[in-house]
């Protein structure tokens, strides 16, 4: 039903990342000095500017929430990197001063993470200026062109010698904090309000930027006047063609990816270092060093394959040895369904990821803390419990509980900062009644008869608005038929959408602001026509953020997603059962042949039912499809192994939802055999069972 997506931003940051190995190992200087000047001086000059415009579209596409956050992470990556690089400059004879640590980097490739520090709160100030903003962003790099590859030229000009000598001899690299990250930033962010663009014309104009910035270059050098050559008049063209293309071709993220490119470009002088150690050890400078191509070929795999072993080290988490069922939850994948998601809504829709029923089995807290970091600021919960669990766990923004509320804890809504939902006009008296100030939101009956004001009664909302202790600071209503496939189905959504559209306009007609407006949930997104043309200020997807859908009925706008949650069990035991046994409760599973039963720790009181061997149900077993037979027990179920070609032992793990080798079971498929939908499969997941969270 989902295509795999191409993480084509995360993966051009190994490229980049590469692109950096080269600069620094010259791979074609052996063989032609000219073009390893290209390479090196030109092409490779992509790969900085690039890590600034990946993180400054990340950064717009959450309002700049996470700059903080990327500070924070920036400055510990930092640290960590110049402890990694003491040894290095303590045998060189370099030593680490305040100096180094602010405008130098440390060590010679290290710049970029001081450089980011100082660019980061620059380029937020100046993202909230607009025009201003864009102006002085140009200007620096200007300035900073002046000292870089124009120096030949504006060094001579009155003042700029003096300024630029002033800078050399305070900042080393760590200067394009102040002159070129800012607009690469900038650039990056431009791409994050508009639609994605066309691959061809993108592509078109990065090989016009990139050749007419190898014409600049050349021509630079011919005459002398570069001083450094990472700054390019044609530079900035360039990449926004190049992100163009990648943003065109790109369909999710990739952590682990990301993670590589970090690593390697952060480990790769000391890969460099060891390849020449080793060469003098084995008498190989010739090969492995003086031939520029193949000192550069072991460098990069050396560097990739230490990086995946930091990863693999740091990043296993392993679950405590008496855990006997578990889920599984991957927050990379969490992370790409948001991204997917918010470019399907309107860049004036905003996300409101609803993690109710503890985030459908998912766990509340590791999802909303991964959302917010990922500058979601918009949260709706089931209940009052759910909302203060979360403000518990430092959830900022709004949290906003879609069901019923007693009036009663209208003090307590304050105290957290919650946000009720009215659901008729008692409910929203009542509240008023507590005589404290509450903030709420409008549930109007567009059709479902559920929870709401009836959309006809437009005087009863005008009164709530003007309740003494109420802030109405939004309305909304849902969608009941929106995951239907009927003609009927879309009609009746469509006709809901014109219902609650038209008692918005009444109530701005009468000169009140209904405040965040929404209405569609996952398959509203889904079925965008069920909505018919019309935007409100935010969308409420919840199974969607997980990665799956209701059923496996067709939709009209099917995205890319990725599953978040697997669900795994322990071998238990393994029992050798003869032809005609009975075996489980009332015997219900008689074996037709001599059979191998292994028994799962995971039963009916964890979230599957009883019946899930009648209904057809299966796990996985070293990759393969196991059926379950007889009754599924509170604690424990059975599974025929018998055709696997080695036999399960106790303590191996199989899986009921996900992947395991080359076998998946999708939540979908196992809620069909359950006879329910995925919703009611995920949100009943025993709470006894344990929770893994992978960020990988």
């Amino acid at each position: 039903m989902n295509r795999q997506p191409l993480p084509s931003l995360d993966r051009f940051r190994l490229l980049a990342a590469v692109l950096v190995v080269a600069i620094h190992t010259g791979p074609l200087g052996s063989f032609s000095p000219a073009a390893d000047l290209w390479l090196t001086r030109v092409l490779a000059r992509v790969a900085v500017p690039y890590f600034a415009m990946v993180s400054g579209y990340f950064l717009a596409r959450g309002h700049w929430q996470g700059t903080g956050r990327l500070w924070r992470h920036t400055l510990g990556l930092y640290a960590a990197s110049v402890l990694l690089y003491l040894p290095l400059n303590l045998y060189a004879g370099n030593p680490v001063g305040w100096r180094g640590l602010v405008f130098n980097g440390t060590f010679y490739h290290l710049w970029y993470l001081p450089a980011l520090l100082l660019a980061l709160p620059i380029a937020r100030l100046l993202a909230g200026t607009g025009r201003t903003g864009w102006a002085v962003a140009g200007l620096l790099y200007l300035i900073g062109l002046g000292g870089d590859s124009y120096y030949g030229l504006a060094g001579q000009l009155p003042g700029l010698g003096a300024l630029y000598e002033v800078v050399f001899t305070l900042w080393d690299y760590t200067r394009n904090g102040l002159f070129l990250l800012p607009l690469f930033l900038l650039l990056g962010a431009a791409f994050a309000p508009r639609p994605v663009p066309a691959a061809r014309p993108s592509t078109w104009l990065f090989l016009a930027g990139l050749g007419a910035m190898t014409l600049e270059s050349l021509a630079l050098h011919t005459a002398g006047i570069p001083r450094h050559d990472s700054m390019y008049l044609f530079l900035p063209l360039t990449m926004w063609g190049l992100f163009g293309l990648l943003l065109a071709v790109n369909g999710g993220q990739d952590r682990a990816v990301r993670r590589t490119a970090a690593l390697v470009y952060i480990l790769h002088p000391w890969c460099i270092v060891a390849v020449r150690g080793a060469a003098r050890f084995l008498g190989l400078r010739g090969l492995l060093v003086e031939n520029s191509l193949v000192h550069f070929a072991v460098v990069v795999p050396l560097s990739v394959a230490l990086a995946f072993a930091l990863q693999s080290l740091t990043g296993r988490r392993t679950l405590p040895p008496d855990v006997r069922a578990w889920r599984e939850i991957d927050l990379a994948a969490l992370r790409q369904n948001t991204a997917l998601l918010r470019d399907a809504l309107p860049a004036s829709c905003a996300l409101m990821a609803v993690v109710k029923a503890d985030a459908y089995g998912h766990g509340a807290v590791p999802v909303a803390r991964t959302l917010q970091r990922e500058g979601v600021r918009l949260f709706a919960v089931a209940c009052l419990s759910e909302g203060i669990r979360l403000r518990k766990a430092d959830i900022r923004g709004d949290i906003l509980i879609l069901g019923w509320t007693d009036p009663a804890q209208a003090p307590v809504l304050r105290r957290w900062r919650l946000c009720a939902t009215v659901a008729d006009a008692d409910h929203g008296r009542a509240l008023s009644a507590q005589g404290v100030p509450v903030r709420v939101h409008l549930a109007v009956d567009t059709g479902m008869h559920r929870l709401g004001i009836p959309a006809e009664e437009i005087g009863t909302l005008a009164e709530l608005f003007a309740l003494p202790h109420l802030r109405v600071e939004g309305v909304y209503s849902h969608l009941c038929t929106s995951d239907g496939t009927s003609q009927a189905d879309r009609a009746f959504a469509r006709q809901q959408t014109g219902t609650f559209v038209r008692t918005l306009a009444l109530l701005r007609g009468m000169g009140l602001d209904p405040g965040l407006t929404h209405l569609q949930a996952s398959y509203g997104i889904l079925n965008p026509a069920c909505t018919a043309g019309h935007t409100f200020g935010a969308a409420r997807p919840g199974l969607l953020l997980y990665g799956v859908y209701s059923d496996s009925n067709p939709v009209d706008h099917p995205l890319p997603l990725r599953p978040v949650l697997s669900l795994r069990a322990r071998v238990a035991a393994v029992h050798r059962v003869p032809a005609g046994a009975g075996a489980g409760y009332g015997l219900a599973f008689t074996a037709r042949r001599d059979t191998c039963l292994a028994v799962l720790a995971i039963g009916y009181a964890d979230g599957l039912p009883r019946n899930y061997g009648a209904q057809g149900g299966v796990v996985l077993l070293h990759g393969a499809r196991c059926p379950v037979v007889g009754r599924v027990c509170m604690d424990q179920m059975l599974v025929d192994a018998t055709d696997l070609p080695t036999p399960p032992k106790a303590g191996e793990c199989a899986t009921l939802i996900g992947t395991d080798g080359a076998g998946t079971l999708r939540a979908e498929e196992v809620a069909v055999a359950c006879g329910t939908i995925t919703n009611e499969l995920l949100s009943r997941l025993g709470s006894r069972l344990g929770l893994l969270v992978r960020d990988i």
